[in-house]
């Protein structure tokens, strides 16, 4: 960080720092979240985070200092460019130009698990359609004020079909609207790997939080080093600049450190606040010092590379090239006059919405037919068991010997003659599955939203 505050300073980049603790020393102070009262209302007031790497204790106590201020301050939008530098940076896709634009909020980061039985845990999956609307619509903005030719949407929507579904779904119905620029849509797994084959098919990539992960660093690998990348997080009210890479506690004052990730996440802070003049100095700078051969210890490969230069002296190097640009990489220039105009998502209006059965999560060491003679004994009138599975098979009726069971189970019940679920009915089933000692974890409501099933539809029904 401060090689970094330094070739700002000398980029002649128009800054006021107020200096904030994070990270190790404030988490074993007592605060779980690594942040205290004061870093907040500095982050309130200044409006822009420019973040060091920082360490999280070990432990199960300790949430992610980065989840936290992503979440608690609406920076929905994390954007993680990578970029082929060959040949100065040995990379197999030398074409490479890619930028992955991460929902930054839900997800399976929502970080709402439980243990449920002796041996299962669950992790709840969260996809909202104003979360998805805002960060698709970011996305095309994106493309358009930095002219990209084509945007990719990577989803898993042929398994979970709502969650991920509802993401393809406002992809397609965003993209209706940007005629002038590209769409296609990808299954994360095929297109995770055309992504590590063949980078130069896509252009900007948008996607939910868990896959925007994992594929921005496959893409930082591929177009060279995780290191050299830096990461946007942007929300209405804050936005925070930082590398993609985390810390490295065992190299800390070491000088051997690249700040490249770091200094281009500063770069990309200049651009978000207006100071394209100096983000343009100080990133064609940076391509001329790589150019000419400067890396740290992480990038420097013998015989490739000029010089394998210390943090302090790479920053140095950068510093003595301001105002130079880059002879065989391609020069940068920012777009003074782009805006990207994300509106507040708009609340949906509310469906008609129909309780028409329940799912009843169950912890028991037994078998499928001795279970369902139970569930089925303490039935009222009105539900029918229609099926039993088991992390996500049926085995009841008609299962399979073969199939494996632990002791979690999900077992169905769903109104009889189209009726609605009302809650004395749904008293009267839990009364009659207490008195039977049926163990109980947790129950899901089944609901139609103006006709249209709101769950997963079961094997076999």
């Amino acid at each position: 960080m401060k090689a970094c505050l330094k070739v700002l300073t000398a980029g002649r980049a128009n800054l006021q720092y107020e200096p904030i603790e994070i990270g190790e020393e404030v988490y074993l102070s007592g605060q779980t979240a690594g942040i205290d009262a004061e870093a907040w209302e500095s982050l309130r007031r200044t409006k822009v985070f420019y973040k060091a790497p920082i360490t999280t204790p070990q432990g199960s106590g300790y949430k992610s200092l980065n989840v936290t201020v992503r979440k608690s301050l609406g920076m929905f939008s994390n954007i993680r460019p990578s970029v082929s530098y060959m040949p100065f940076v040995p990379s197999k896709h030398p074409e490479m130009d890619v930028v992955v634009i991460r929902e930054n909020e839900e997800d399976l980061y929502a970080g709402i698990e439980h243990r449920q039985t002796d041996e299962v845990f669950q992790c709840l999956k969260l996809v909202s359609r104003p979360g998805t609307e805002r960060i698709v619509r970011y996305a095309f903005e994106y493309a358009r004020a930095n002219g990209r030719r084509k945007v990719s949407c990577f989803s898993k929507d042929n398994i979970m079909k709502l969650t991920d579904g509802l993401f393809h779904q406002v992809f397609d119905e965003i993209a209706a609207e940007y005629p002038d620029i590209e769409d296609d849509h990808w299954i994360i797994d095929i297109g995770a790997a055309r992504l590590a084959a063949k980078p130069e098919q896509f252009d900007v990539i948008v996607t939910s939080n868990l896959y925007g992960d994992i594929i921005s660093d496959i893409a930082g690998e591929i177009s060279g080093s995780v290191g050299l990348r830096p990461s946007a997080n942007i929300g209405s009210h804050c936005a925070m600049f930082e590398a993609i890479h985390g810390s490295a506690p065992d190299i800390a004052g070491q000088n051997v450190a690249n700040p490249s990730g770091l200094l281009l996440a500063g770069v990309m802070m200049l651009v978000h606040i207006g100071q394209t003049e100096a983000a343009e100095r100080i990133h064609n700078a940076w391509l001329r010092t790589i150019e000419e051969g400067f890396h740290t210890a992480d990038t420097y490969h013998a015989g490739l590379m000029n010089r394998n230069v210390t943090t302090d002296e790479f920053a140095e190097a950068v510093i003595e090239r301001l105002g130079q640009k880059p002879q065989k990489l391609k020069p940068v220039a920012y777009n003074r006059d782009a805006e990207i105009n994300v509106p507040e998502p708009v609340r949906a209006k509310p469906h008609v919405k129909k309780q028409v059965g329940i799912d009843i999560f169950v912890h028991a060491d037994t078998t499928p037919d001795a279970l369902a003679e139970k569930l089925q004994a303490a039935a009222p009138a009105c539900l029918e068991l229609v099926m039993i599975s088991n992390r996500g098979v049926k085995v009841w009726p008609n299962g399979m010997p073969e199939t494996f069971c632990t002791d979690h189970w999900r077992c169905r019940y769903m109104m009889r003659d189209d009726q609605e679920l009302a809650m004395p009915e749904m008293l009267k089933l839990f009364e009659a599955l207490g008195a039977a000692r049926v163990d109980v974890i947790k129950t899901e409501n089944l609901c139609t939203f103006d006709g249209k099933a709101g769950y997963s539809l079961g094997q076999g029904q």
